[in-house]
């Protein structure tokens, strides 16, 4: 974010945790809603296999894999109308007008790099997984977004879907329409003490 939005928003962060009286955080609050707030759908991306490949073959090594993702990934997000929130890490943060649309671009990350990795060695494969919610959200600057759907969206495609899997909320499979032709079925996940009714997209030929 730049430096003058990201002064700005802290500085507003600070007002609120400054305030005494609950009538006063909720017109700071109001404010900040009013300023940054925005109805999206977050895509995270996590890329499968930090641990494992950076212990075997070093950190140069995996750092080189991230920016091949960076390189697939970016121009298949913008292709379906998302806009680039950042890249942190192995990880990928974009938010879509529909969830429709976040769906078909991470099916086509899967196809892309499931592609690439027939003509890569082993060591050089890239996996990824997918974290997909809807919701309020608070974005600052282009370039960083805070509020439930980007922690949902974040617990699915880190911490919860394995390499290869696209995970949905339940709430943004269902503005999907029923004619879209996205395959899924029901699931329900658990972690932190959070349960996330979901769904998992099959995207793969039989």
């Amino acid at each position: 974010m730049n430096k003058k939005q990201a002064k700005q928003f802290q500085s507003s962060l600070l007002r609120y945790s400054q305030e005494t009286n609950n009538a006063g955080r909720k017109i700071v609050e109001a404010e900040l809603w009013n300023e940054y707030g925005a109805e999206l759908v977050v895509f995270v991306l996590d890329m499968s296999g930090f641990s494992l490949l950076t212990r075997k073959y070093g950190i140069v090594h995996y750092l080189s894999m991230v920016r091949r993702m960076q390189m697939t990934t970016e121009p298949i997000i913008k292709s379906y109308g998302g806009n680039m929130i950042k890249y942190e890490a192995d990880n990928c943060f974009a938010v879509f007008p529909d969830p429709l649309s976040a769906v078909s671009a991470a099916i086509s990350m899967q196809h892309a790099f499931a592609a690439s990795n027939i003509l890569s060695s082993d060591e050089l494969d890239i996996h990824i997984a997918c974290g997909i919610d809807y919701g309020k959200l608070l974005i600052v600057g282009n370039d960083e977004c805070f509020g439930d759907p980007v922690n949902r969206a974040s617990k699915m495609g880190e911490d919860i879907a394995a390499a290869g899997k696209i995970l949905v909320t339940k709430e943004a499979m269902q503005m999907i329409p029923a004619d879209a032709g996205i395959k899924s079925r029901e699931i329900t996940v658990s972690i932190s003490g959070i349960t996330i009714p979901a769904f998992a997209v099959d995207y793969r030929d039989e």
